[in-house]
């Protein structure tokens, strides 16, 4: 019994120690967007959205470096860029694409809010959507693949210089 305990903690302690080294690099793939959302409780016009956007947001609360792999038209605005920027966020994975416009997506969430229903998707840049990660992030400890089409996941992934820690996958 004592052996097992030891292998335990040992293995526990190999753990801790592997992802206290880890770089402390998140790399995120995902959208940059708009959304037009409405609820029972009220309707937006376009604002904000995309998984990226948010995931970023998010990371961004921790101590992390996070770098986003995306696209936007060029009716994205400076506004939402200095959002992102300012909180730290790496762009240097964000591609504008002149004369596009940026993704757009609108839903009609139910009175339960955990369903919906998607009234228009406009792919729009998405069509176009060719990710390049930056050489600062091809060593990242973390990958996040936000829903996209499963080939641009594995070209973010096939560009990888080192083979992440964790790779998280959206599939919806």
């Amino acid at each position: 019994k004592s052996l097992i305990n030891v292998c335990f903690y040992y293995k526990k302690a190999l753990r801790l120690f592997y992802f206290c080294n880890m770089n402390n690099k998140l790399l995120v793939i995902g959208t940059i967007a708009y959304d037009a959302i409405e609820t029972p409780f009220g309707k937006t016009g376009r604002i904000l959205g995309g998984c990226a956007t948010y995931i970023g947001l998010a990371a961004s609360q921790f101590d992390t470096q996070c770098g986003l792999v995306s696209v936007i038209g060029d009716d994205f605005e400076d506004t939402h860029i200095d959002l992102l920027k300012g909180v730290g966020l790496d762009l240097a994975g964000v591609v504008s694409i002149l004369g596009e416009k940026t993704f757009f997506w609108s839903g009609k969430y139910h009175n339960d809010l955990n369903s919906r229903t998607t009234l228009e998707t406009q792919l729009n840049v998405l069509t176009k959507f060719k990710p390049v990660v930056p050489d600062h992030f091809k060593d990242a400890s973390i990958v996040l693949l936000g829903n996209l089409d499963p080939n641009l996941q594995l070209a973010v992934l096939n560009q990888l210089s080192n083979k992440p820690t964790l790779v998280v996958m959206d599939t919806m």
